[in-house]
């Protein structure tokens, strides 16, 4: 799934995008850890993807070839 990061703690890894349909999805900090990333702005497109629990499990930047 696909969404705009509408909220991202810096000091604890932990936020939140909106997807295309308006709903909210958050992420744990250990999803954000997962990713390898060093920072998430508010506005970037990211790609969540999902245990088989539909728990968030990592983020990661959305690429486009």
């Amino acid at each position: 799934m696909q969404g705009t990061v509408s909220e991202f703690d810096p000091g604890t890894g932990a936020g939140a995008v909106l997807r295309d349909d308006g709903q909210r999805v958050g992420f744990p900090a250990e999803a954000f850890a997962a990713s390898g990333l060093r920072l998430l702005r508010v506005g970037q497109r990211v790609r969540l993807e999902q245990g088989s629990d539909g728990a968030v499990t990592r983020v990661a930047l959305v690429t486009m070839f």
